[in-house]
């Protein structure tokens, strides 16, 4: 399975280094120096990171100006992971371990299925595909989401009050 860890932003100074748009828990250990990325800008080589504020700075092999550094921005940064690699932590989850499970509710009722895990600055966002063909947005927090059952291939969200009703009423 594949795992994006990161997204390739602006070039940041003159000497070829760019921004990083981090989408891993383990920055340092999934982009760490030597780490590879085949891409469609062809292979990229980490050869240095370090941090500057918030922000993941990063330079790769090859990449030695602003103009080859702007020539790799947006690129994906994917690594293969095994299909039943899970985290360490047991509440956490990669994304695609997320998408495609059904969601119901605490008593449950059917909602639909995750469509799609959004990373969001405040926190994780899961868009739930409702049966009516509705998109509902479920905060990603243990109290939305009591239950993840990876092997049951459920998720169980406890609903505040309006989450589930759509502008013509209850969904």
């Amino acid at each position: 399975m594949e795992l994006i860890v990161g997204k390739v932003g602006r070039a940041h100074g003159l000497r070829g280094e760019v921004t990083v748009d981090v989408r891993t828990d383990a920055p340092d250990e999934r982009l760490a120096p030597g780490a590879e990325f085949a891409t469609d800008a062809g292979t990229l080589t980490i050869e240095s990171t370090h941090w500057h504020g918030a922000r993941l700075l990063v330079r790769f092999e090859g990449i030695a100006d602003r103009a080859a550094a702007e020539g790799i921005r947006g690129v994906f940064l994917v690594v293969d992971v095994p299909d039943d690699e899970r985290p360490e932590d047991p509440d956490e989850f990669y994304d695609h371990q997320l998408v495609g499970l059904a969601v119901e509710t605490v008593s449950g009722a059917p909602v639909g299925a995750v469509a799609e895990v959004l990373h969001l600055p405040m926190q994780e966002v899961l868009a739930v595909r409702a049966e009516s063909g509705e998109e509902i947005l479920v905060p990603f927090v243990a109290a939305v989401v009591p239950e993840v059952d990876l092997d049951g291939r459920r998720l169980v969200i406890n609903p505040p009050p309006g989450l589930l009703e759509s502008e013509g009423g209850a969904t």
